[in-house]
């Protein structure tokens, strides 16, 4: 691709964002703000039912959004409808791979609408990656917005999404870390968070490995099931398939570094870790399913 050609195309004042919950439910008052928030940045929102459905109560899984059927019809909804730019997750947590095998992957694909979110919607990145759509690593309204600490990631998110990312842009930086081994690799940006990835192993919607940059962070997971995750990727060979790892956080729990320290200078490909990506601050926009360059000299992620 042409250095200067857009990847992602900017998302232009008064463009139209579909917000949907296709994983969990949000806190108290953290879905009141989201419209009066997109507003203030000069977009319009709509947000589709399954941002409600926490309100009439699903008992035992009451860890869900919405019933997955309402879930399933406003991701097709997001995607298809003429009306909507972007796609805005409302939050993570858990669920989104339930609905996997109710969605219409065809109709997705049909759509080149932009997916922004991250942690639980790892598993619909993938779809968008396998077909051939860049998405988004992005904050979210219900679990980052307004936060403390998080002005400069969502600010980072809105300046990125008026400019777009082009070929030839430099994603970021990372500081140089003690876990970062390797020079450069190129491949296709895959990934998210590891727990999520790891649950996609043995599935058909596991994106394409061979030589992919594989992207993973985490949050609340020990030492010990870092460990068990990373051992699975290296059993089930994804490890010796990837041209190069890119590292963003582990946070929330015991710092996992001496798993890694242990599992990555086994790889046969560069690592570069420390990436400012992930569940903890900073949490940086981080497109995926494009094609970049990691250098692990110069901490850098360069697009195309």
């Amino acid at each position: 691709m042409a250095e200067g050609e857009f990847l992602i195309p900017p998302l232009r004042p008064g463009a139209h964002l579909a917000v949907i919950a296709p994983a969990g439910p949000p806190k108290p008052g953290r879905l009141e703000p989201v419209e009066g928030r997109l507003r203030e940045r000069g977009y319009a929102a709509t947000l589709l039912p399954s941002c409600f459905g926490h309100q009439q109560g699903l008992g035992p899984l009451d860890f869900l959004a919405a019933p997955d059927h309402v879930r399933v019809a406003d991701v097709h909804e997001a995607f298809a409808h003429p009306r909507y730019d972007a796609v805005l997750a409302l939050r993570g947590g858990s669920g989104c791979i339930r609905l996997l095998d109710g969605l219409d992957l065809d109709w997705l694909a049909a759509s080149r609408r932009l997916l922004i979110g991250y942690s639980d919607l790892t598993v619909l990145h993938a779809l968008r990656t396998r077909a051939g759509i860049p998405s988004l690593h992005a904050p979210m309204p219900a679990s980052d917005w307004g936060l403390p600490g998080a002005d400069a990631d969502t600010d980072a998110l809105f300046e990125r999404l008026a400019s777009g990312w082009r070929a030839g842009d430099v994603v970021g930086r990372a500081e140089p870390h003690a876990l970062s081994q390797g020079g450069r690799a190129r491949g296709r940006l895959i990934g998210g968070n590891l727990a999520m990835f790891c649950a996609l192993l043995g599935t058909p919607y596991l994106p394409d490995v061979d030589g992919a940059l594989l992207f993973v962070e985490d949050i609340s997971e020990e030492p010990y099931r870092v460990d068990r995750m990373l051992s699975q990727l290296r059993l089930s060979g994804v490890l010796d398939r990837i041209a190069g790892l890119l590292v963003g956080s582990f946070s929330g729990a015991e710092s996992p570094d001496a798993v890694l320290a242990d599992h990555l200078p086994r790889l046969r490909c560069p690592v570069l870790a420390g990436w400012p990506a992930g569940h903890g601050q900073p949490n940086r926009p981080l497109p995926l399913g494009v094609m970049a360059e990691l250098d692990v000299a110069a901490g850098t992620l360069t697009l195309g």
